[in-house]
């Protein structure tokens, strides 16, 4: 009976370790949650089980800690896999994004070749941590992928970063022509806004939630609205990755890295026509989707959590741990984590 513990800080992590604890009862073993900060715990259900100190966990004595975070206390018991809070997608430099190596994790479980790669290399480098591709849990819910029927009205999916300079919702003419286009009933709406937006800005965009064909989702408990749209609207959000992995085209506004593999749009008036180039679905810029799913998370099989947790039972049943090299003593990041969470019992105690 192998005990699990979910270790997650953000909301937005909460939808990478649902997945992943449905996978663990349904085998039978034993889940419970670690949530960091105190104001995420009132979005997990409460059909989740979670532990509220250090001392519940070090009573628990889970066998695999799976972290949607970057960073996990080092004398929880268990072996630390890192599973990911969100896709690559290029805001800093390798040492200080998605790839830094902070000296915590056991197992990378990567989401595909695009990051698996580089930590391959990693791997072979360090050497005190072991690396399996097995995709992403947050994003078996989109598959199998929803085939709609031709008759069915087009739905948009709008999603906005809070970052003012970068937010396409802090833009009063992308605000007044998707309210115009919202008036046309041509197409259905699903509108998210990144949790930390401004709250004037919410209300405003709340309050298209009185049309018919417009549906707002104050909080993204999961991705499974991503399945009813056909397009989606966005600035830099993650959100994007998310979409694009459905083979689902993208129309951004004012991206500052501006793929080819999405449509980029640089004045609100050329949203309608850019929309409607997507729903088009280009046979050059399909392919090029494809091939950046091929490359980011070649996985249409909804299995990533079953993935996840096969590495990490093998990671224990194949003695992985005692293959590789000891971790780095990293003394002032382990001081700062046993500060942070006040906890100094043991302190000489590696794990």
């Amino acid at each position: 009976m192998y005990r699990f513990l979910i270790y997650i800080a953000h909301p937005y992590s909460i939808p990478i370790g649902l997945p992943l604890a449905e996978e663990i009862k349904k085998r039978g073993f034993t889940v419970k949650w670690f949530v960091e900060i105190e104001s995420t715990k009132s979005k997990l259900s409460h059909n989740e089980e979670i532990l509220h100190n250090v001392e519940d966990v070090v009573v628990y004595k889970p066998d695999i800690v799976l972290v949607a975070a970057n960073e996990v206390p080092h004398f929880f018991p268990g072996i630390k896999v890192q599973v990911f809070h969100g896709f690559s997608v290029n805001k800093r430099s390798k040492d200080k994004g998605h790839f830094r190596i902070r000296g915590f994790f056991d197992l990378y479980c990567t989401q595909g070749p695009s990051t698996t790669t580089y930590f391959k290399e990693l791997e072979k480098k360090h050497g005190f941590f072991k690396v399996v591709e097995t995709g992403w849990s947050k994003v078996d819910i989109l598959f199998p992928k929803e085939e709609k029927t031709s008759d069915e009205k087009p739905t948009i999916f709008l999603a906005s970063t809070f970052t003012t300079a970068l937010s396409l919702a802090h833009n009063e003419e992308v605000f007044k022509t998707i309210k115009s286009l919202i008036e046309k009933n041509e197409w259905n709406w699903i509108i998210n806004l990144h949790p930390k937006m401004a709250v004037e800005i919410v209300e405003k965009f709340q309050e298209l939630n009185n049309y018919p064909n417009v549906r707002y989702i104050p909080f993204l408990e999961s991705l499974e609205p991503l399945k009813h749209a056909d397009v989606l609207i966005a600035d830099t959000s993650s959100i994007i990755t998310e979409f694009l992995i459905q083979e689902k085209p993208v129309v951004t506004f004012r991206n500052n890295k501006p793929f080819d593999y999405f449509i980029n749009t640089l004045e609100a008036t050329e949203l309608e026509s850019n929309i409607l180039l997507a729903l088009s679905k280009p046979e050059a810029l399909m392919t090029k989707i494809h091939d950046f799913i091929i490359l980011e998370h070649p996985y249409f099989d909804g299995l990533s959590s079953k993935r996840v947790i096969d590495a990490s039972i093998a990671f224990i049943e194949n003695n992985e741990r005692k293959k590789l090299k000891r971790k780095p003593l990293n003394l002032i990041r382990k001081f700062q984590m046993r500060k942070k969470f006040n906890y100094f019992k043991n302190f000489f105690k590696s794990n």
